[in-house]
């Protein structure tokens, strides 16, 4: 019996699924979750918004920045290392989340719910002014059925996406996590008639059989008139 057979046999008599046996079995072996926790970060999706940004440039010195189901905070920490949120005083960063959340020095965090009607007001009063670039790693807890995950992630997706519009200065950018499937049309309509450069993007540090991607959407055209 190998080492790994006898551990997946332990987790099993712990109460664990064979998903959930797998699942932490990719998670040891994962060199992004080593390197998140040895650079501190909160999750190895911290590394797709470095890659994201390192190709991208979206994350600049004095920006404001709000994170959309920031929790645990990952992505926060990126975007607050990158606008120099923390020490020059200049950016502001507002992470937005449901599930409570340690605090981020530089990051004003807001529990709150992004499908709620004063979700826009509250973080308009939290950064003091239109933003600059929207984020959204946000996805729907996993049911392994992949079209079902397809469509709750989608539909948060399109929560974003309308904040978006709510919170962007003309000019800005937005930056959506979905899982490709037959079902965006809709939204990709909206958002390309909403921004003037829309492009798909998989960092490497995506898992390369899921078929999560990321929609950067830049050039916001401004509120609507009449």
């Amino acid at each position: 019996m190998t080492k790994t057979r006898g551990r997946e046999q332990r987790v099993r008599a712990e109460g664990r699924t064979p998903s959930s046996v797998r699942w932490l079995e990719r998670q040891r072996r994962d060199p992004y979750v080593a390197e998140a926790r040895r650079q501190g970060y909160r999750s190895r999706a911290a590394f797709k918004l470095v890659e994201l940004d390192d190709r991208l440039h979206l994350l600049k010195p004095g920006a404001r920045i709000v994170d959309l189901g920031a929790a645990p905070g990952g992505w926060t920490q990126i975007a607050v290392q990158r606008t120099r949120a923390a020490s020059s005083g200049n950016g502001r960063v507002v992470a937005v989340d449901l599930l409570p959340m340690d605090s981020i020095p530089g990051a004003i965090l807001l529990h709150h719910d992004v499908e709620s009607a004063d979700v826009a007001a509250a973080i308009v009063a939290a950064l003091g002014g239109p933003a600059d670039l929207v984020l959204s790693d946000m996805a729907a807890p996993a049911t392994g059925h992949a079209s079902t995950d397809h469509l709750r992630t989608l539909a948060l997706a399109e929560a974003a996406a309308a904040l978006a519009v709510e919170l962007l200065r003309p000019g800005g950018a937005f930056l959506v996590k979905l899982f490709r499937g037959r079902d965006e049309g809709e939204l990709l309509a909206a958002i390309k008639r909403d921004f003037t450069t829309v492009r798909w993007v998989k960092p490497p540090a995506s898992r390369s059989e899921s078929s999560e991607a990321y929609l950067v959407a830049t050039g916001f055209r401004g509120p609507l008139k009449g």
